[in-house]
């Protein structure tokens, strides 16, 4: 379950040290020395996104290695801080996690496992079954399947890489269950509104689509939505669900009633969600399949020709054993002979380059977006919704990622040579055009943690920003609303970027990051078109 983009929470993981001495002082017992080394490991864990730490694998750092791991798991077994049912420790099968997040996991597991025969099969005879054969004319067996199963279980899980027909598959199933209920109540749903926006746009809009914090009615720390008052659905499509955690998916499950067929949609290549407890990853193991049955289907036929981007891509998903968590291998080594073999017509593109500054060639294709943005927000005003639609789209034309925040190849280092000065200012200073990340969820405002709007009029108090949700609607927003919950994305990190699309990506992959293929990966598969690496020289 590990975060591989996501930067280190500091805060979490100075809390180690108190807890170690705390939580045996609760007990009544001195601290062992080596339970403290595991309290401490398993909160710089969790300050990652990890929920576990495996006794299996090496000593992590700050761990005794001459302990490990049989001297940790004899100190543990003398804890009560490891005894069920009351300690928050827990160790299964050589995974050492918080108790609390266990017992939620199994919860959210076993509900999910159990929603596969819930209900009865819908009934497909005389018309309906007719228009339900229809549907599947031009899928192949595996799409046809999971159209059969939409129709026949609670829960029905669709994976598959970038190009392989999920969302021809979604569509197939919408129509499918609309033709045997015809007055069902369906909803489109996804962790964020960048891809809320997109699979509203790929299943033709005629279905309500938000996103799940907006679907659950999120207010702060709690959802409208629960037990006591349920969502009124009949059919639930839930897309990118590799960015779907433990809380949103138990919160998701306690407001679903029962007799709401759940679809869950994603592609267990891409990054764990940041907030601990990665969902998807959970139902890859071969008990879990094996109970979900013919209800978990996996695309593999590639119908949409990516070129080079869906080569490496590929051969990143395979050769990283993606769907069993992080390799120690670096990412770049596997795909190297790929890089170094690629021509100059081909839609991916490798620069190795110093890391010592930012890649004159990536500065000067921003600043040529930018100055692009700029033009089109001259045109856009409140009224004018043509020319804002373009500038929306005109945002989407280029897409830059970093793994990190900091350093030489950071997002702050990117925006501080892009933005200088007016990058410590107001977001109304920002130059006009200057897409704007919303990082906070603000169902107020209707704007989910994620949005990227853009800065038009200004500089100045005349500024404004607008987003747009995937349906057409436009938000008009005044920059000072947003103070402190919004910050300049011309570029993003990979985990900020992830249920996004651009016609054209370019991706910065610094020495000494990430050794997950999971993060390249979900960069390159952003690309609709092109897609341009920089590496490292040193790593070439």
């Amino acid at each position: 379950m590990r975060d591989p983009g996501h930067s280190p929470q500091p805060w979490v993981a100075a809390l180690g040290p108190s807890l170690a001495e705390a939580l045996p002082r609760l007990y009544g017992k001195a601290c062992d020395p080596l339970v403290g080394e595991l309290i401490i490991a398993l909160t710089a864990a969790l300050a990652r996104g990890d929920l576990e730490l495996d006794l299996n694998g090496p000593a992590p750092a700050d761990v005794s290695a001459v302990s490990w791991p049989e001297g940790h798991r004899g100190a543990l077994a003398n804890s009560p801080l490891c005894r069920d049912p009351d300690g928050p420790l827990a160790l299964e099968d050589g995974r050492l996690q918080w108790r609390r997040w266990l017992r939620q996991r199994q919860e959210v597991i076993e509900a999910l496992i159990a929603r596969v025969d819930s209900l009865e099969p819908l009934a497909t005879s005389g018309s309906a079954a007719i228009e339900t054969l229809s549907m599947m004319v031009g899928l192949d067996g595996r799409q046809r399947q999971a159209v059969a199963a939409v129709l026949s279980h609670g829960l029905v899980l669709l994976e598959g890489g970038p190009g392989t027909g999920k969302t021809s598959t979604v569509a197939a199933m919408i129509a499918a269950h609309r033709a045997v209920e015809p007055g069902g109540r369906l909803h489109l749903a996804a962790p964020t509104g960048k891809a809320a926006g997109r699979l509203r746009a790929a299943t033709g809009g005629t279905l309500p689509c938000t996103t799940l914090h907006r679907l659950l009615e999120s207010r702060g720390d709690r959802f409208g939505r629960h037990r006591g008052r349920p969502l009124d659905l009949d059919l639930l499509v839930v897309d990118e669900v590799s960015m779907l955690d433990l809380g949103l998916m138990a919160a998701l499950l306690e407001a679903l009633p029962t007799r709401c067929r759940l679809v869950l949609v994603g592609d267990p290549g891409q990054l764990p969600p940041i907030a601990p407890g990665a969902v998807l990853q959970e139902l890859q193991g071969p008990d879990r399949r094996l109970q979900l049955g013919d209800a978990a289907i996996t695309l593999t036929t590639t119908y949409r020709n990516a070129g080079a981007i869906a080569t490496v891509a590929s051969a990143l998903r395979q050769g990283q054993g993606l769907t069993s968590g992080a390799s120690d291998t670096d990412p770049l080594a596997s795909i190297l002979p790929l890089l170094q073999a690629l021509a100059p017509t081909d839609n991916l593109q490798w620069r190795p380059c110093s890391p010592r500054t930012l890649p004159p060639e990536l500065l000067e294709r921003l600043r040529r977006h930018q100055a692009s943005l700029a033009e089109q927000a001259a045109r856009c005003r409140p009224g004018t919704e043509q020319g804002c639609r373009e500038l929306l789209s005109a945002r989407d034309r280029l897409l830059v990622m970093a793994p990190q925040r900091q350093g030489r190849w950071g997002l702050e280092a990117i925006h501080r040579t892009m933005l200088g000065g007016r990058l410590d200012g107001d977001l109304q200073d920002l130059p006009p055009g200057t897409p704007v990340l919303c990082r906070r969820n603000l169902p107020e405002l209707n704007l989910a943690n994620g949005d990227v709007g853009l800065l038009v009029g200004g500089p100045g108090p005349s500024a404004r920003l607008l987003f747009g949700d995937g349906s057409g609607e436009l938000t008009w927003i005044h920059p000072g609303q947003l103070a402190g919950s919004a910050e300049p994305a011309l570029a993003l990190t990979v985990h900020k970027a992830q249920g996004s699309e651009a016609e054209e990506v370019i991706v910065l992959l610094p020495s000494g990051g990430s050794q997950d293929g999971r993060l390249l990966y979900t960069a390159l598969t952003r690309a609709r078109q092109g897609a341009l690496l920089f590496t490292d020289a040193e790593l070439a």
